[in-house]
């Protein structure tokens, strides 16, 4: 079986963690965990992007000097690992960390030895919350679609650019695949995009105007333009190169980058024919998520409406977070959330639902039962691991929450609790089967809810009640 390497994007650090990237990281955790889970070697990455034009100005405003400043952030996003219960051995690679500058600066090199980066003088349309240039067919009444409040700024400077039009064929080629991004969907987006021809795209930025940066190898007047440089992250945190974790995770392995659905231009084109160019081994798969929204609105601190993932766990708690993103978020499509839904789905779900269930029937265990029962091993079902192959780790929980049903549904039909006091035997037969259930159930809530996993796992093996409701239910 294949190594697995997994990324999320690298999200950038001019403001606090949101709930898009706490979907986005919650979810590359339960597809990594379930891979762990089927025995496969693991790389699971994730970062933060620090350089820019947005980041500099944001650092100004606040009078901090820029190193502080993404510092502080960078802090912010390292605490999600324990926020939000991820993998012990998560990788956070920062792109001022000195290994990454150096992976970027060879990056550049070997593009440059393809004759891939040429310099020239460039005028156009610079959209700074982007930190890009708008084409006109970007344009949506005069500004970028995805910063409709801000005028774009005219700038005229000479940069370095990338021949991105030099693997026209080759994208084409690359997209055909239907692996290479996941939902279908997206991949016609990409490819419709490079079908109506590439434009070469500006790699750097003069340092007068803007320093904080990766300085360019051999010209001390430019810097690195920020996608180039964080894009390289997802190979630079393998010790790429030479690293012997690029070898196994990224050339021998199968690479799966997360992303949100904005990022298709960025993740699927750009980024590809930047590997192409370092003759780097192409992206596996491309999976790109949908938006988060609330209410039926995009979320914004003017509207009210923002959810922060340290809110969401002030309010439920790790586990019940997790439940509630990876179930009831769709992972392709848009999803909106709000407290009252969520609130209602842990209470019918978690605390009337899972929670109730162990309660159930680890006291007819106890009660009846001198010994835990002997489990069985392999009792995952086959359908639960296709839906996880897929992707659709929604589908996943829903299963699970079917067995919840279902056998909550067997105790109320079967009746265990009155059938063990006529028939002895027959009901602890009844009731060692419906701990062997449970078991499963936990062994399915791995990549979703570790934790609860872990401790019904321990109640069913150690024949004990839990020592307090497993989720308390929301008034």
């Amino acid at each position: 079986m294949k190594p697995l390497y997994l990324t999320t994007t690298l999200p950038y650090v001019n403001a606090e963690p949101h709930i898009g990237f706490a979907y986005e990281i919650v979810l590359a955790d339960a597809v990594a965990r379930h891979a762990r889970l089927m025995g496969r070697d693991v790389f699971f990455n994730t970062g933060t992007d620090e350089h820019g034009q947005k980041i500099a100005e944001k650092a100004t405003e606040k009078g901090e000097p820029v190193q502080a400043y993404v510092d502080h952030f960078a802090g912010k996003f390292r605490e999600l690992k324990g926020i939000l219960g991820l993998s012990d051995d998560l990788h956070f690679i920062r792109t001022t960390d000195e290994k990454h500058v150096h992976a970027a600066q060879e990056f550049w090199k070997r593009c440059a030895a393809k004759g891939d980066i040429y310099k020239k003088t460039y005028k156009g349309l610079y959209c700074v919350g982007d930190e890009m240039f708008l084409k006109d067919s970007d344009l949506v009444n005069g500004r970028c679609p995805n910063h409709p409040n801000v005028d774009p700024v005219e700038i005229e400077e000479e940069n370095y650019f990338f021949a991105l039009s030099k693997y026209q064929a080759k994208l084409e080629e690359y997209l055909s695949q239907e692996s290479v991004v996941v939902p279908a969907w997206r991949r016609e987006e990409a490819l419709i995009f490079v079908r109506k021809g590439l434009e070469d795209f500006s790699i750097s930025r003069e340092t007068k105007r803007m320093s904080w940066g990766i300085p360019v190898p051999g010209d001390d007047t430019q810097v690195m333009y920020v996608w180039f440089d964080a894009l390289v992250n997802y190979i630079s945190t393998l010790g790429w190169p030479d690293g012997a974790d690029f070898a196994k995770f990224w050339n021998e392995g199968e690479t799966l980058q997360l992303a949100g659905k904005d990022q298709v231009r960025f993740q699927s084109i750009m980024w590809q024919a930047m590997l192409m160019s370092a003759d780097v081994k192409a992206t596996d798969t491309v999976l790109y998520h949908g938006f988060i929204t609330s209410g039926g609105q995009k979320m914004s601190k003017s509207l009210g409406n923002v959810i922060a993932p340290a809110d969401l766990v002030a309010r439920y708690g790790t586990e019940a977070t997790r439940y509630l993103l990876l179930r009831h978020v769709h992972p392709f499509e848009d999803t909106d959330v709000t407290f009252e839904r969520f609130d209602e789905l842990y209470n019918a779900h978690l605390a009337n639902g899972v929670g109730n269930l162990v309660s159930r029937i680890m006291k007819l265990a106890t009660t009846h039962l001198e010994v835990a029962p002997e489990i069985p091993e392999n009792t995952i079902p086959d359908t639960f691991k296709d839906a996880m192959n897929r992707h659709r780790v929604d589908e996943a929980a829903e299963m699970v929450w079917q067995r919840i049903g279902a056998l909550d549904e067997r105790i109320q039909l079967e009746q265990p609790f009155k059938v063990v006091k006529t028939d002895p035997e027959k009901g602890k037969e009844m009731i060692r089967g419906l701990a062997t259930e449970l078991y499963t159930i936990a062994r399915m809530l791995y990549p979703f809810m570790p934790t609860t996993n872990v401790l019904i796992k321990e109640l069913v093996t150690a024949n004990k009640m839990p020592d307090a409701p497993l989720f308390l239910r929301k008034e």
